[in-house]
């Protein structure tokens, strides 16, 4: 599934779709505050009486895939805060804006879900950000914590693309998932960043490359099916790029494969109690 597919798709069942986000967007900038200054970035839609306007595809299929993306939100949220909180942790300065503003963003996401839900929201899960023993020094190194904090935010970006499908009937619930979406992807760039300027991973880029490019052979299965070259059935390897083929890392690079449900529950599910 192509992001530039879904929002072609949205276009085509809705040609007007844009008219009519727009006004949206523009009365969201008439307020202000929102807690604690939330970012329209982080908020997409913050009103979730917008969605009370959409068609849905099915009210069950919809709150399922919200509760799916809100449990995830959770877990993100949880793992910032504490996080943020640990003393010595976060080195003072960029890492602990860059985190704060990461941590305050997946608050948001938290929030919005919520109140778009309202009752049907589920509650929030223990968790156990050892994953069980996997990672014992997780908020007592840095190192630990920033390779944590990425797969956290690559598996999220993933998940939430291979739940789009489920929305394509909900056109504004869709956009407002692909907007989290999209803020997600820009956390994991960051951290990837971060990462690498830190020297804890020199090579990292700032988006994935094959199977596993974390360094971290413990969250290996994060990134099951990213070395695939193949998409609509061209294997992209065989095309002709600039001073040659195209190769495999940029095959793999240029394609963010999603995920199913029951492959991200059984990534982050050591993580849950």
């Amino acid at each position: 599934m192509n992001l530039f597919n879904i929002i072609k798709d949205i276009e085509t069942m809705d040609p007007e779709i844009t008219d009519k986000l727009n006004p949206r967007r523009a009365a969201l900038k008439s307020f202000g505050s929102f807690g604690t200054k939330v970012a329209l970035s982080s908020l997409p839609f913050a009103l979730g009486s917008f969605f009370n306007t959409a068609k849905a595809q099915s009210t069950s299929t919809v709150n399922d895939v919200l509760n799916f993306a809100l449990t995830l939100e959770y877990l993100e949220s949880e793992f910032y805060i504490k996080g943020v909180a640990t003393s010595g942790l976060i080195p003072a300065g960029a890492a602990l804006t860059a985190l704060t503003k990461i941590r305050d963003d997946e608050n948001a996401h938290v929030a919005f879900l919520k109140s778009v839900l309202g009752s049907a929201a589920v509650a929030k899960p223990n968790f156990d950000f050892t994953a069980g023993g996997t990672f014992n020094d997780v908020f007592t190194n840095y190192a630990t914590f920033l390779a944590v904090a990425q797969t956290f935010e690559d598996t999220g970006v993933r998940a939430y693309k291979g739940q789009a499908p489920n929305l394509l009937g909900n056109k504004v619930v869709l956009t407002a998932a692909l907007n989290i979406h999209s803020v997600e992807a820009r956390h994991a760039s960051h951290l990837r960043q971060m990462r690498k300027a830190s020297g804890q991973a020199p090579n990292i880029k700032a988006w994935i490359t094959g199977a596993n490019d974390t360094g971290v052979p413990q969250v290996a299965a994060s990134f099951a099916g990213e070395d695939n070259v193949t998409q609509a059935g061209v294997n992209i390897t065989t095309l002709n790029g600039v001073g040659g083929k195209i190769s495999t890392s940029a095959a793999t690079e240029a394609f963010d494969e999603p995920l199913t449900k029951q492959a991200v529950l059984s990534i982050v599910g050591p993580f849950i109690k």
